[in-house]
């Protein structure tokens, strides 16, 4: 379905600056997903870079197109690293996102996430348990399974969101991104990637390297759900199942054009 509010073009013009700049993405994340993490981006045509030492990262947040933070399996060595990339990044003026994994249901990460969450990132990206823990409205999910709505999370994303003065993107059955004054739903997808390890994961990292190439963080982040979700939707015709799908999954990253992720079925309200 084409889009309604916002223009095509946007969505066009976002995933051709992708592809000619291939934005470098630095990433901060879970050790469970880097690999997956890395083959999207490299999909969509962006560059991954795995740099969590502490002794590297705000170095190299600052040299990066864009930062991933992601909280998945943090300790004492990456949460510093993660503080100072996060600084760097907001000293240098470049993007960077925060994926809250599982915040709200374990004390350690919850607090790590609040610090994060006052260095204004410029994308908050999780469930919607993750995003009503990080708001201070809700006690967390199961894990990393919400169990929550999106809808549920509409009011807290929306005052975290002006609270950060950035964007909060909510995943569910039809995500929810909102910057405290505009709310975008971007439907589609399929119910594969939440079998798949690390997809969540690698659509944060995906935010990040659209942010890079757009102006816009509520256009950039609607561009990288959009992107995951229709090409979720062309592997899953391909796929037999989970072990299938992921492979097929990247294939469509990379196939999905402009002229494609301008039918996204991406609203604004």
């Amino acid at each position: 379905m084409s889009t309604a509010g916002m223009e095509a073009i946007d969505l066009r013009a976002a995933r051709e600056a992708l592809r000619e700049t291939a934005p470098l993405v630095h990433c901060l994340t879970n050790t469970v997903v880097q690999t997956i993490t890395a083959n999207a981006l490299l999909a969509a045509g962006a560059a991954p870079a795995m740099v969590d030492a502490p002794q590297e990262a705000g170095d190299f947040a600052v040299v990066a197109s864009a930062v991933l933070i992601n909280v998945g399996t943090v300790h004492e060595r990456t949460a510093e690293a993660m503080r100072l990339a996060a600084r760097s990044a907001g000293a240098a003026g470049t993007p960077w996102v925060l994926d809250p994994v599982a915040v709200g249901g374990l004390a350690y990460r919850t607090v790590l996430a609040q610090e994060l969450v006052a260095l204004r990132p410029t994308v908050v990206r999780g469930n919607a348990s993750e995003v009503l823990a990080l708001a201070g409205a809700g006690a967390g999910g199961r894990g990393v399974d919400s169990t929550a709505g999106a809808d549920d999370a509409a009011e807290a994303a929306a005052e975290l969101a002006l609270r950060t003065g950035g964007v909060v993107a909510v995943s569910g059955a039809v995500d929810l991104l909102t910057d405290g004054r505009r709310t975008v739903r971007v439907g589609g997808g399929s119910v594969l990637l939440t079998r798949t390890t690390g997809a969540g994961c690698a659509l944060g990292a995906l935010v990040a390297a659209y942010l890079a190439v757009t102006d816009d963080p509520l256009t950039g982040t609607a561009a990288a759900h959009a992107h995951v979700a229709l090409a979720a939707e062309r592997a899953a015709t391909v796929a037999g199942g989970p072990g299938t799908f992921a492979p097929a999954w990247l294939d469509a990253l990379d196939a999905i054009d402009g002229e494609t992720l301008a039918t996204a079925d991406v609203r604004v309200e």
